[in-house]
């Protein structure tokens, strides 16, 4: 399963304080399953005599699948996470592994019964969607010792019970893809024209197959955009930067910012930018 990716820390906040705890390494599915998975990962992390860590994430608008495994006392975890609408923070102690699958937005939808919103602020166990064949799937990824060979056998389990094509799940990821990649886009109505849909429209769609409604996903890949900005280094202009991303003013971004992030702008920048490893 040679098909690593980059950019294994989007999302992760003060990634290089985080960097020093644990290792992340993405992999890309296979053909059967990009039109559903972004991808496959994997973190470890061994902090045998050392403090706990807690490691903070401003979350996609994605479902998870993971399975996570404590390598000293046997301890392990197997669920589907739902799409995170506040602030997600994972603790990690004594040695230990998760392996995972990242749906795409919409992608989750077509491997269940029921709208992705069901979901939206859960953890379910995995036989809640995937029955008693979750379960012997928990059981081979706790199993398998190599990472690689972990993620592949899971693979091969969303694989094997991967749908048909699903023209609402591609329409639903495409405008996601697309709020992502215009940063000025903060109405819903706009984006609503946009994509030739009603708003309600939007909203429906976005309900059944995102698991949260439109104008949170916007907000939600403006602060990450506005993270990975501030910790870039390099002094942000917090007023162009809050214009760029559609504000009409910078105090309305600072308490976005704030509410997502848990500090203001400035702060975050000194603490998450180059340099800032903390001991």
């Amino acid at each position: 399963m040679e098909r690593s990716l980059p950019g294994g820390t989007r999302g992760i906040l003060r990634a290089r304080t985080g960097l020093e705890r644990f290792r992340v390494e993405r992999i890309a599915p296979g053909p059967a399953l990009a039109p559903f998975v972004e991808d496959f990962w994997v973190l470890r992390w061994d902090l045998r005599g050392r403090p706990p860590h807690r490691q903070q994430v401003l979350t996609r608008p994605s479902v998870h699948m993971t399975f996570t495994s404590y390598l000293t006392g046997g301890k392990t975890r197997a669920r589907i996470v739902g799409v995170v609408r506040d602030d997600f923070v994972e603790e990690i102690h004594d040695e230990g592994r998760v392996v995972g699958a990242a749906f795409r937005p919409g992608g989750f939808r077509p491997f269940t019964d029921a709208p992705v919103s069901a979901l939206t602020g859960r953890f379910a166990d995995v036989a809640e969607v995937f029955g008693a064949a979750g379960h012997a799937l928990a059981d081979e990824v706790f199993a398998t010792a190599g990472d690689a060979e972990a993620a592949g056998r899971l693979e091969a389990f969303l694989a094997e019970a991967a749908p048909g094509p699903d023209p609402s799940a591609e329409r639903a990821a495409a405008i996601v893809e697309r709020i992502a990649a215009r940063p000025g886009l903060v109405r819903v109505g706009e984006l609503a024209a946009d994509v030739g849909l009603s708003t309600r429209g939007l909203q429906r769609l976005f309900h059944e197959y995102v698991g949260i409604g439109p104008k949170w996903v916007i907000r939600r890949f403006r602060m990450r955009e506005a993270a990975e900005r501030a910790a870039s280094g390099g002094g942000a202009d917090w007023p162009g930067l809050a214009a760029e991303l559609g504000y009409a003013d910078q105090a309305h971004f600072t308490r976005d910012f704030t509410a997502a992030v848990g500090t203001p702008p400035a702060r975050y920048a000194r603490e998450a930018g180059p340099g800032s490893i903390e001991a």
